[in-house]
């Protein structure tokens, strides 16, 4: 799996290099077939006193490529949402894989005896 993280305007300390990679573990428990990894970590100075951090990740799987973007006033509660948003629409893409209640076509009735 190759991970990227990037800041614009924002220095990416070791700190929140660390934070991220802990968080993303969460992913690889839930599905371990990740290839690619692309953090964007960014603030927005539209005020002094008002600063917006917003979280980017473009997450590539086998077959499929997920992008999922958050936007908090403090950088880790952008980057907590990031990774929540980020769980449950890898959850669903997990369950849309291995989706295996539907019948099998052995099962099903010949339409020549019908």
């Amino acid at each position: 799996m190759n991970l990227t993280i990037s800041g614009h305007h924002v220095e990416v300390t070791p700190a929140i290099r660390e934070y991220v990679q802990t968080k993303l573990e969460r992913i690889r428990r839930h599905f371990d077939q990740v290839i690619d990894i692309a953090v964007i970590l960014t603030v927005d100075k539209l005020r002094e006193k008002e600063k917006r951090h917003k979280a980017d990740i473009n997450l590539h799987v086998s077959g499929k490529d997920i992008h999922v973007e958050s936007l908090a006033h403090d950088l880790y509660a952008a980057i907590d949402a990031l990774v929540d948003k980020l769980d449950r629409q890898v959850i669903k893409h997990k369950d849309k894989i291995q989706d295996h209640n539907h019948e099998a076509i052995k099962h099903m009735p010949d339409p020549a005896s019908l």
